[in-house]
């Protein structure tokens, strides 16, 4: 196609960005799928790092769900950028408009949610409350290395960061049968406590007698979070706004490059 200096920059710049990621969309998917079907090989690979704190990362069920989220990511990112990518090489008005329509949808998705979230605050606020309390008592068991998996660690990992317990408190763990069933005599998860290093608490009594002292047993991590995102706002605003852009820009591109497309035809008939 002869192009204008407009429809060959939305070109290039089409081509461009959407070759990225489809190089990093191909990568994330073929590592979600080497941890699928060969965890041996990732487990030794970490193993030959000294780091005490990857060995919570070893476990087969963290991995193994690792894996099929890497899957799902790698496989949106690969079949959008593949889209993109052909629609501006090969100037073809069907994947450039399927490209566009997609990333349209996801956007209107995106501020669709925030706004529902926005207009109702606190049926926003109790939805996730009750999301993340589903998490725990569907989900999340020991600490111990044959038990853990993905949701378990995030947790751990969340409580160990922001200092908190639980969604309320130390008391949603009692709704979680498997907790129940390997605490032993438990009362909190070490990632609870005041910890030396990643779930080490500092009072080894800490989980079986737990404090304020020695623990954060009475902190949530709701509250917890939301103080986090308050306090880094602008960061996450920041994120969103450009995340939205991209999203826009790359929408605006692929229809403004159908439109020139369909131009040069027209004047070639």
């Amino acid at each position: 196609m002869g192009c204008d200096c407009e429809s060959c920059i939305a070109k290039t710049l089409l081509s461009v960005f959407n070759f990225l990621f489809f190089v990093l969309g191909t990568i994330v998917l073929g590592v979600g799928v080497w941890l699928a079907t060969d965890k041996t090989s990732f487990i030794a690979l970490l193993k030959m790092v000294e780091n005490d704190q990857l060995e919570h990362f070893t476990q087969p069920a963290v991995i193994e769900q690792l894996a099929y989220l890497l899957i799902v990511i790698g496989s949106v990112m690969f079949f959008l950028s593949f889209l993109g990518y052909c629609g501006a090489i090969r100037e073809s008005q069907c994947l450039l408009t399927t490209y566009g329509l997609f990333l349209l949808v996801i956007l209107v998705a995106e501020v669709t949610a925030f706004g529902l979230a926005a207009a109702y605050k606190d049926r926003a606020r109790t939805e996730t409350k009750n999301y993340l309390q589903t998490t725990i008592s569907t989900y999340y068991t020991s600490n111990d290395r044959n038990q853990t998996d993905a949701v378990t660690l995030m947790w751990n990992y969340m409580m160990s960061e922001l200092h908190c317990c639980g969604v309320d408190d130390y008391r949603d763990f009692a709704l979680s049968e498997k907790w129940n069933e390997s605490k032993r005599d438990k009362i909190i998860p070490a990632a609870c406590c005041i910890q030396t290093a990643l779930f080490q608490p500092q009072d080894k009594n800490c989980p079986f007698s737990p404090t304020e002292s020695n623990s954060y047993f009475k902190k949530g991590c709701y509250n917890a979070l939301t103080d986090w995102i308050m306090y880094n706002r602008n960061l996450v605003i920041i994120i969103a706004i450009a995340v939205g852009l991209t999203q826009l820009l790359a929408i605006f591109l692929a229809f403004c490059l159908c439109k020139s497309i369909e131009k040069y035809r027209g004047m070639r008939l």
